[in-house]
């Protein structure tokens, strides 16, 4: 079954809410300061269900809006949803100013489809009802309720005259409007919260895309905090699914009624980030004042509202009638994705000055003057691969994360991957990063250079761990990776365990260098067992102490000095020959004490302790009691 949202819109007493009841037999004002005032303070809501013209059952959900000027930031909370409009004029009054700004309103969130609703047809004679419409007609023309296309009804919701005309021509507009993504993720903007007895908290809106079931978990933007779903009304009647395009109520857990509020936004947890930056193309209606670079202005995007400034791209105003690109900053962070709408209205007097429509919701840090109007222009009228590429041009070499692009555009992963696949040329994959051919370039050449810098600072350091590498790099695990492989691949760089060097490249040591490294192998080649202490010998080299700790860190790289504690260092012949005399004692006794190891080797208690841990170590033999066994 088809659902499809209907909004009013038009000026305080020209019948809106009398027409949905007359439609649906619902009155819309629920609140009593509303019935005892005989006006609508805030949005109302009402179902209706009609066959379309083969026969399937149309399921209308009516949001009624209040006319009052005063009340229009609760008529904006009301149409941001809309799949149509019912622009109402009272056949005694015609048209006012707030017909002409709800108009607006409705013009500039995009609505497609609508009718031009004339009430209390039954107050005028029918030369007074041909005028009215006359005025309608010219107001409206060139227009999406242009009267070549849009039909114009005249009710009476009072004697019930043009009601069921009203039905046909709803019943033909909703058919053919476009229904919203369910197949996308969930949004459900809040705009009423209430508990009900027996059930707890309840919140209500219009799904605006995805779907929703009974005990799914939701996060609320812009909290972050979790609830789950208890149970489920899609348009008055319990279900167990909700899907896009339908008014639903939802019961939820985990949260109580102050901790929700008009203007949060249910949706998937983990997918989404509320942002506080906002890149826009919007229009100013021509009776605006001109928009000032930094003016403050009241945003309104779906039931949300809020203080933001406005920051200009390339421009010190805008003027009336005109459009242009902006960076919006709103007070309190919101959940918008690109192609959401938005009304802005003026700081003082509030009044509505124009709107547009959301590009980029998570633009990097910087001022938006160095983002250029191509940039935007993409963003604005771009495919989804052009789109793609420019986000994940953006990125450089950090590239960008296939959860990152979904919190950015809110695609479904497939979409991302499949479009990803189309431009195998200009983006590479690398596990769950997109990053631009070029990125991958810059990356490669940074990972050469720093991988050189490091051989020119520290000739005497065979090569650059892998971790230091990719800090310097500033590149995600997966990133470096992809890179680093490519390298190593295509022979410019080599890696032994955790260390990369560039391809060919040895340790170069100067004269004096390589002069001190033979004296400090010699000194403890010669000293077999009874090594001097290290200290000792780094002291009477020709070189500073730096470097020559860098020369024993290469002897120990090349196993030809072998370090068995803090204090000792050994020769590996040295060593190589204790293994074979202690396996040689074996055929005279499978163990040994202290006193023994020391008569074999002539060596005192100092490098005997140490020597035998090293062998229990090196599995020559094993410790039992105060003894070792020869393995």
């Amino acid at each position: 079954m088809k659902s499809v949202i209907v909004g009013t819109a038009g000026h305080i007493d020209h019948g809106k809410s009398a027409l949905v009841k007359a439609l649906t037999g619902t009155d819309p004002d629920r609140l009593e300061e509303e019935k005892r005032r005989g006006i609508t303070i805030d949005i109302g809501f009402a179902y209706l269900e009609l066959p379309d013209a083969a026969g399937e059952t149309l399921r209308l959900g009516f949001v009624d809006v209040p006319g009052h000027e005063r009340f229009v930031r609760n008529m904006l909370a009301g149409v941001g949803g809309i799949d149509l409009v019912l622009l109402v004029i009272a056949a005694d009054e015609s048209i006012k100013p707030q017909t002409r700004e709800h108009f607006d309103i409705c013009r500039l969130l995009s609505i497609r489809r609508g009718i031009t609703v004339i009430t209390k047809s039954d107050l005028v004679d029918a030369d007074t009802l041909d005028v009215v419409r006359l005025e309608a007609e010219e107001f409206l023309r060139g227009s999406f309720l242009d009267s070549s296309h849009a039909p114009i009804v005249s009710v009476s919701a009072k004697t019930g005259a043009g009601i069921p005309e009203l039905k046909q021509a709803l019943s033909k507009i909703a058919a053919a409007a476009q229904p919203k993504d369910s197949e996308a993720f969930a949004r459900l903007p809040i705009d009423r919260v209430f508990v009900m007895k027996g059930f707890g908290t309840v919140v209500t809106g219009t799904l605006v895309s995805g779907r929703i079931q009974k005990e799914d978990e939701l996060e609320v933007f812009p909290s972050g905090r979790r609830v789950r779903v208890r149970g489920i009304q899609v348009h008055g009647r319990q279900a167990n699914v909700a899907t896009a395009g339908q008014r639903t109520a939802l019961n939820l857990a985990g949260l109580t009624t102050d901790d929700l509020a008009r203007g949060m936004v249910l949706a998937p947890p983990d997918t989404f980030r509320a942002t506080s930056r906002i890149d826009v193309s919007l229009s100013l209606l021509p009776s605006a004042r001109p928009l000032r670079e930094r003016a403050r202005v009241h945003l309104h995007a779906y039931t949300a509202e809020t203080v933001a400034e406005v920051n200009l791209h390339g421009a010190k105003q805008l003027a009336p009638g005109q459009s242009g690109f902006a960076r919006l900053r709103p007070a309190q962070p919101m959940l918008l994705l690109p192609g959401d709408r938005f009304i802005l209205r003026q700081f003082s007097p509030v009044v509505t000055i124009g709107g547009g429509v959301v590009l980029d919701a998570a633009p990097l840090p910087g001022k938006l003057a160095q983002k250029s109007g191509t940039d935007l222009e993409i963003l604005a009228n771009g495919s989804p691969a052009e789109i793609l590429s420019a986000r994940v041009a953006r990125r450089g070499k950090s590239g960008l994360g296939l959860e990152d692009v979904v919190n950015e555009t809110g695609w479904r992963r497939q979409e991302i991957e499949a479009t990803a696949k189309s431009l195998d040329k200009s983006i590479r994959r690398i596990g769950k990063v997109l990053i631009s051919a070029e990125g991958f370039d810059q990356a490669r050449a940074g990972a050469l250079a720093t991988v050189n810098a490091f051989h020119a600072a520290n000739p005497l350091v065979a090569g650059i761990s892998k971790e230091e590498l990719r800090e310097k790099l500033h590149l995600s695990s997966e990133v470096f990776q992809g890179v680093l492989e490519a390298l190593l691949r295509d022979k410019k760089l080599e890696a032994t365990g955790e260390q990369v060097r560039a391809a060919g490249r040895g340790v170069v040591l100067r004269d004096e260098e390589a002069e001190s490294k033979r004296t400090i192998e010699q000194a403890f080649s010669s000293a077999g067992l009874k090594v001097p202490a290290l200290k000792d010998v780094l002291a009477g080299l020709r070189v500073d102490r730096v470097r020559a700790q860098k020369i024993v860190t290469l002897l120990l790289r090349d196993k030809v000095l072998v370090k068995i504690s803090d204090d000792l260092v050994f020769h590996r012949d040295a060593l190589d020959d204790l293994r074979r005399r202690v396996i040689a004692h074996k055929a005279k006794s499978p163990k040994m004490g202290v006193a023994e190891f020391k008569d074999l080797t002539g060596i005192t208690r100092k490098y005997a302790i140490p020597l035998l841990e090293y062998l229990d170590r090196e599995r020559v033999t094993r410790r039992v009691a105060d003894e070792r066994i020869i393995l």
